[in-house]
C-alpha cells in the first residue's frame, strides 16, 4: 500500500466541500503563494515547528535528545538552529507542552483511510466525506490515488482541493476518482501570478479547461486578497473566463486571513511571505455582486 507525508487531519471541517468533512492535508506544493495560510505544507519533507511561547523556563528535556545539538536555551526558551536541525522529531517526542512539534509524518494510504472512516456517521448524516488538501495533494500522486481508490471502495465521498498546477497526466489519473474538485483561481494575469506564487497560471487555466470538458464536478475557489485580485479588472476577467467554460456555476470566495503569518514565524526553516490587508465586508460584498452579475452562485467561506 502506498505511503505519503501528511501534516494534519482535521475532523468536522465545514468549509471544504459539502456536509461535514474530514480534511487530510498532504505535504508539498509547487506554488509558493506569498499569502499562503498553510506554509508548513509547502515543503515535501517533515519540518519542525517551534512555539517558543509554550516553552517552560526550567524545562531542558529536549536539549540532550537532539542528535544534531541544534537546540539551546536562551532567556528561558528553546532556540533551534535551522542549519543544524534535521527535523528528526526526537525533541518533539519529549516536549511536555507541544512547544516543539513535527509537521509531516509518513502514513500509509490504508492507515489514513481508516482514520477517515471513523467519521462515517458524520459523513452519512450530513452528506459529507473526505477532502484531500495541502499543500497540494496531487504533489503526491500515487499516495493520493491510493487513498481515493480506497475511499471509493468504501463509498466515501471524495473532494480534491487543488491549486491547479498539476501535470496533465496526473490530473487525468485523479479526475475519475474524485467526486468533486475545489479548484483555486487566484490571479488571471500570468506575469502577476508568477510574481506572487512563483509560477505562471498558464497550466492552471488549461487544467481547469480540461477538467471542465471532462464533466468533472467543480467549485472554483477564489482567495480574496485586497490589492492582489479584488480589482474590477481581475474580477471581470475571472468571470468571463469561467463563463466561457459553460460548466462552472459555483464560486466560493475565501477572504484572506493572517493565520499563515504566525505559522511562518514558527517554522524553524522560514518561508517567504507578505502581509496583506484583510478584506472588509464591503470588499466581499462588492466582489460577490460583481460575480453574481455573471450568473454565478457565490458562497463565502472562512
Amino acid at each position: 500500500m502506498s505511503e505519503g507525508t501528511v501534516f494534519d487531519i482535521k475532523k468536522y471541517a465545514l468549509h471544504d466541500g459539502p456536509g461535514i468533512r474530514t480534511a487530510v492535508f498532504l505535504k508539498g506544493c509547487p506554488l509558493h503563494c506569498l499569502w499562503c495560510h498553510n506554509p508548513e505544507g509547502q515543503d515535501n519533507n517533515a519540518e519542525l515547528i517551534a512555539r517558543s511561547d509554550r516553552c517552560l523556563p526550567d524545562c531542558r528535556d529536549c536539549l540532550p535528545r537532539c542528535p544534531q545539538k541544534a537546540i539551546r536555551k536562551m532567556g528561558g526558551r528553546c532556540r533551534v538552529d535551522p542549519d543544524k536541525c534535521q527535523a528528526c522529531g526526537t525533541c518533539a517526542e519529549v516536549c511536555p507542552t507541544g512547544a516543539l512539534e513535527i509537521a509531516g509524518r509518513r502514513r500509509s494510504a490504508r492507515e489514513v483511510v481508516e482514520e477517515i472512516a471513523k467519521d462515517a456517521v458524520f459523513h452519512e448524516e450530513s452528506g459529507g466525506g473526505v477532502t484531500f488538501s495541502g499543500g497540494e495533494p496531487t504533489a503526491q500522486p500515487e499516495f493520493l490515488e491510493a487513498m481515493l481508490r480506497e475511499c471509493r471502495e468504501r463509498g466515501i465521498h471524495t473532494t480534491v482541493d487543488t491549486c491547479g498546477f498539476v501535470p496533465p497526466d496526473t490530473l487525468n489519473r485523479i479526475q475519475p476518482l474524485a467526486d468533486l474538485f475545489l479548484f483555486d483561481l487566484k490571479v488571471m494575469d500570468g506575469k502577476k501570478h508568477a510574481k506572487l506564487t512563483g509560477e505562471s497560471n498558464a497550466l492552471i487555466l488549461e487544467n481547469l479547461k480540461r477538467l471542465a470538458r471532462s464533466g468533472a464536478r467543480i467549485v472554483v475557489r477564489i482567495p480574496l486578497i485586497p490589492g492582489v485580485n479584488d480589482d474590477d479588472g481581475n474580477i471581470v476577467r475571472t468571470a468571463e473566463f469561467l463563463r466561457s467554460l459553460n460548466s462552472i456555476s459555483r464560486i466560493s470566495l475565501l477572504p484572506y486571513h493572517r493565520l499563515g503569518q504566525d505559522k511562518r514565524r514558527r517554522l524553524v526553516r522560514s518561508r517567504e511571505g507578505r502581509d496583506f490587508p484583510i478584506p472588509t465586508s464591503a470588499d466581499r460584498e462588492r466582489v460577490k455582486k460583481r460575480l453574481e452579475s455573471y450568473g454565478f452562485e457565490i458562497t463565502t467561506g472562512e
